[in-house]
Parts: C-alpha cells; sequence; structure tokens
C-alpha cells in the first residue's frame, strides 16, 4: 500500500471547471487505510478531505472547501497513484462536484 501521510501535492493540471489550481497546496495524512488531508491556495481560501485508500493505492475521497469568493463547493474524487521516475508520486484524478451542476472534471497533482 502506498503511504500518503505527510505527503505534499501540488496542482499540474487540472479542467476548466476546477477551482484549484498551481498555487493551490495538499497536504495529505494517513492512518491505515484512511486518508485525510488540507489545502488551501489560489483561489481555495480552506478545504478539507477525507477518504480511504484502496489496496492498489488509489484513493477515494470527498473534499469540501470554502474559495476566496465565500462560495462552499463540494465533490468527490478518484486519484491513482503514478511513481515517477525521482520517486515523487504523481496523482492522476477524476472528479465530480455536487449540488445541482454535478459537473465533472480531471486534474494531476504532484508531490512537491
Amino acid at each position: 500500500m502506498v503511504n500518503y501521510h505527510g505527503k505534499k501535492f501540488k496542482v499540474v493540471e487540472n479542467s476548466d471547471n476546477g477551482e484549484v489550481s498551481e498555487n493551490t497546496i495538499f497536504h495529505y495524512f494517513q492512518d491505515d487505510d484512511v486518508i485525510s488531508g488540507t489545502y488551501s491556495g489560489g483561489e481555495i481560501e480552506n478545504g478539507t478531505l477525507i477518504g480511504v485508500v484502496n489496496p492498489d493505492g488509489s484513493l477515494d475521497f470527498r473534499y469540501n472547501h470554502v474559495s476566496i469568493h465565500k462560495r462552499v463547493r463540494s465533490g468527490m474524487c478518484h486519484s491513482v497513484p503514478e511513481f515517477l521516475p525521482n520517486g515523487k508520486l504523481r496523482m492522476h484524478e477524476e472528479w465530480q462536484w455536487n449540488g445541482l451542476e454535478r459537473d465533472s472534471g480531471n486534474s494531476i497533482v504532484e508531490e512537491i
């Protein structure tokens, strides 16, 4: 199982309908197969996530955040790890907003 505890990630790519950007930093915590985290920066004032680490190392989690415009948003994400040659992780994410629009997108975050 991949250990995500204490790892930090930065967005390198996101769909146009996403709110996180290269200025958003994610900080992950792991307790056994439970993943949690915080994120902020760019358009995000404060965000949290919680979910599970699957046996293959992929993540399934829910996220919630408040934007700098005081808009509350939430959604769900499936994130698949890729190990880079330098030993760092790149996460390939498929996400979907909750709420009326329920639109979805893709993002890539890399360990910093």
